[in-house]
């Protein structure tokens, strides 16, 4: 199935369908781990945040936005 396919056919899915391939998406990003950019970018965020703690938040939340993004 080529991936056209595969996602003009996830809006056809169950809500709960749709849930559990996201969540086997992020499974499967978490872990291939980060790539160089992504890992440039958390050095980039941890650097800010060493410089800031009050800035930051904690990853729960973080990890939390990012999944309502989904």
């Amino acid at each position: 199935m080529s991936k056209a396919e595969i996602l003009a056919e996830l809006s056809k899915l169950s809500p709960q369908d749709r849930g559990e391939i996201l969540e086997q998406l992020w499974r499967l990003e978490e872990a291939a781990g980060p790539t160089e950019r992504e890992k440039t970018l958390l050095d980039e965020a941890q650097a800010s945040y060493d410089a800031n703690p009050s800035a930051g938040a904690p990853w729960s939340e973080v990890q939390a936005r990012l999944r309502r993004r989904g």
